[in-house]
């Protein structure tokens, strides 16, 4: 019986291997990279299989035998084959499937998937899309296999299998009474062949025992609070040396020469291994550098310390944050490609009674995950095996057969807990190193480690933006005209030579999708050139383009003296579904189908409307306080936050309170939509007060969270109010893990004009509102 991951030792890390056999329910290129992960191939809603799970490499799998065995005690153990990063999906998944197989959840264990797609489906855990793709597929795989013990036992008792019922991890005969357990039938019942998906029985929703009800512990719990966790850090082989790597500090940097004469002088230092540069764009190629092999992971950071490198900085070695800024604002100032155009965008700003604009800055942002990268990987008879927290386990998999030269199936990765995700271990570089490293050490284990340092020098960045924006108001205070002219370095220039625009899928992320009622706009896009490398970050480009959008709501709503949230709803206009595709090129709806998924304007107004009534909105207030309000559409979920800011008399802020108000769908863990949420609460307004990212001569100045700031547990809001839409399952999930971010820093900047009269446009907040 496969081993729960909380009974694996660390000596012996053990999940589900190629030659598992399910017990009972079972008988006995870089552009590539960009298509598979990011799903930005789907434009047309004419083919539907190109949308949703059936658009993402490999889909869904709904047979039991992939996710289901039975132990003859009982015990259901239930394949997770999503990355777990605190999201809860290593309970989210197998819950969906337990109940729907009427599974006793106290006799459920929850096992690992390898990374292998063709066997489970698609495994790449980002994009808010666990849920919304694989609720339907957990759901059959219950089913079915509930169906199938229901017939063995109708098979071993002689009766038709109508008069047996699945309850309660036994089955019964309805007539007799008699029951038999699941690992009673457990043989028997894998002999029987699955069922048909037509002819699948899936539960009414009024029987969920489990879905949607709330106060299940995530199955991690226990071994994360008491330290028995293992993190892809946490990787002990017998043999194993230790990696770190000295990497190009610029974007295409290469070494010119490395003297290791005194590295090799440390005590525990075993060898000095060279990792080639890359072609630029690299995707997820390792940036190559001097990589330090040693016994232990402080020898092998003193000899890096040693090292001696002579460093080609290459053509990005003149990036500077500040001249780069000021050019993204000149060409902000400049007509961009035009995405979007609606009415007449120069004669509605001529007719208008009031004119406003203004321009928002957001810089790069680092992931920081709790847990910086790491891998292990061993070599052995010409088999590669790596022990990895990935998010997108196939990715490391295929890049470690083309890099290495292996078959792929002489390649797998078990996918260790994660400490965090946030789409930067969507990129297994640092699974490639460590398989370049074993290699080098003739298929040693090899754990590549990468320092807080490294982390933050060496990432791939959420882009830096600058968004401009231009609003007309009538005589009455109505929005008549808006331009926005949105300018940020793509996330294809990883992919692909040179592009210097937004690229669908990021236009797709609250620009041309701007769900507002006005008759004059134009969304425009202007050419950026990237420097760095660009990655997706938690929820992407919405962070750049909510704050713009909800920030200058804001200031037309100031500028016309109304309410932000009466303005904010009249802005959104009546209850309607915007027709996005229609009215810009090549729109992008998260990778799914927008008349599956439409931009549905009532469902926008309703989470405005219950977050202002549950914040109380419109409460009197002490001096210096303000309450802001933001909304935002996002991962095909609609999210509306209520921050209260608090500014002393020196222009220091807190945050007394956070609501955020969530329509996404049917839950499955209510629990873990509220936590998420109360999580994004924190990265939103660590990323609104404190992150930064910023570059000279082409290197990150910052290092470590000393001077890379997220919010710290004093400075968390006092209180945090989740508020979740409820919805009946004839609505479809969206996404949870993402969309709490983008509307919290413009929430807390329309906050704190209402507090102080001062607008803040650019991030982080830092000290700008502080006084001499």
């Amino acid at each position: 019986m496969t081993k729960h991951l909380r009974d694996v030792p660390t000596s012996g890390i053990e999940n589900l291997s190629r030659r598992y056999v399910l017990k009972g329910v079972a008988a006995a290129g870089g552009l590539v990279l960009a298509v598979r992960l990011l799903g930005i191939s789907r434009t047309s809603a004419d083919d539907a299989s190109k949308f949703g799970a059936a658009g993402m490499p490999h889909g869904t799998v709904n047979d039991p035998r992939a996710f289901v065995s039975i132990a003859a005690d009982g015990t259901v153990t239930i394949v997770c084959h999503r990355s777990e990063m605190g999201q809860g999906v290593r309970t989210g998944m197998p819950l969906i499937l337990a109940d729907e197989l009427e599974a006793d959840w106290s006799r459920v264990k929850v096992a690992q998937a390898p990374g292998d797609e063709v066997r489970f489906g698609n495994q790449d855990t980002d994009g808010s899309r666990s849920t919304r793709h694989f609720m339907k597929p957990m759901r059959q795989c219950g089913a079915a296999a509930r169906m199938m013990l229901e017939a063995a036992a109708a098979k071993r008792w002689g009766v038709d299998v109508a008069e047996v019922e699945a309850k309660n991890h036994q089955v019964v005969h309805k007539t007799s009474g008699r029951a038999l357990g699941y690992g009673d039938l457990a043989v028997e019942a894998g002999a029987m062949p699955v069922p048909a998906s037509d002819k699948l029985r899936l539960k009414d929703p009024a029987q969920f025992r489990y879905i949607g009800k709330g106060g299940i512990d995530i199955i991690d719990g226990f071994d994360i609070t008491t330290g028995r966790a293992k993190y892809g850090q946490d990787v002990r082989l017998p043999g194993q040396k230790y990696a770190v790597i000295a990497r190009p500090p610029v974007l295409g940097g290469k070494v010119v020469s490395f003297d290791a004469s005194q590295t090799m002088k440390v005590a525990g230092v075993a060898k000095v291994v060279q990792i080639a540069e890359p072609k630029i764009p690299s995707a997820f190629l390792p940036s190559g550098g001097v990589a330090v092999v040693a016994d232990n992971t402080w020898a092998a950071i003193e000899g890096r310390k040693a090292l001696k490198i002579e460093w080609d900085h290459g053509p990005h070695g003149a990036y500077e944050s500040k001249s780069y800024r000021g050019a993204l604002e000149t060409t902000a100032r400049q007509p961009g490609n035009v995405l979007r155009s609606e009415g007449d965008l120069d004669a509605g700003l001529a007719g208008a009674a009031k004119k406003i604009e203004a321009e928002y800055y957001i810089p790069h942002l680092a992931h920081a995950t709790m847990e910086p990268p790491s891998a292990t990987v061993r070599i052995r008879d010409g088999k590669v095996e790596a022990w990895t927290s990935v998010q997108s386990p196939q990715a490391a998999h295929d890049l470690l057969a083309k890099t290495l030269g292996v078959a792929p199936e002489n390649v797998t990765v078990n996918v260790m807990l994660l400490g965090g995700g946030f789409g930067r271990k969507s990129k297994p570089d640092f699974a490639v190193e460590a398989g370049l490293v074993s290699k080098a050490l003739d298929g040693a284990p090899v754990k590549v480690v990468w320092t807080r340092e490294d982390d933050i020098h060496n990432g791939f960045y959420h882009t830096v933006s600058v968004e401009r924006l231009e609003g007309g108001l009538d005589k009455d205070g109505k929005p008549v005209a808006w331009r926005h002219n949105s300018v940020a370095p793509t996330i294809m220039s990883i992919f692909a030579p040179d592009p210097k625009h937004e690229v669908p899928f990021e236009a797709g992320m609250g620009l041309v999708d701007m769900p507002f009622d006005v008759k004059n706009l134009r969304i425009e896009n202007g050419a950026a050139e990237a420097h760095t490398k660009i990655g997706w970050f938690r929820s992407v480009s919405n962070v750049s383009h909510a704050f713009a959008i909800q920030s200058f709501a804001g200031e037309l709503a100031a500028a016309a003296g109304q309410d932000q949230k009466e303005f904010i709803l009249d802005l959104i206009g009546p209850a309607r579904i915007v027709d996005a595709k229609n009215t810009t090129k090549d729109f992008w709806d998260y990778g799914e189908n927008p008349d599956v998924y439409p931009i549905d304007t009532g469902r926008l107004r309703k989470v405005v409307e219950l977050v202002t009534e549950k914040a109380g909105w419109g409460r009197k207030l002490p001096p210096g306080h303000g309450l802001g309000l933001a909304v935002h559409r996002s991962f095909v979920t609609y999210v509306a936050a209520v921050v209260e800011a608090a500014v002393d008399d020196k222009g220091n802020v807190t945050v007394p309170r956070v609501d955020i108000a969530i329509d996404c769908g049917p839950t499955v863990n209510p629990d873990r939509v509220r936590s998420q949420m109360e999580g994004a609460a924190i990265m939103g307004l660590s990323l609104a007060m404190k992150s930064e990212i910023s570059f000279k001569d082409g290197k990150v100045l910052q290092s470590n969270f000393d001077d890379y700031e997220v919010l710290r547990i004093n400075e968390a809001p006092g209180e945090t109010h989740v508020h979740i839409a409820p919805h009946g399952y004839d609505v479809l999930p969206g996404g949870v893990g993402e969309p709490g971010v983008p509307p919290i820093a413009p929430a807390l900047l329309n906050a704190i004009f209402v507090a102080t009269g001062k607008r803040i446009r650019t991030l982080p907040l830092g000290d700008q509102l502080l006084k001499a």
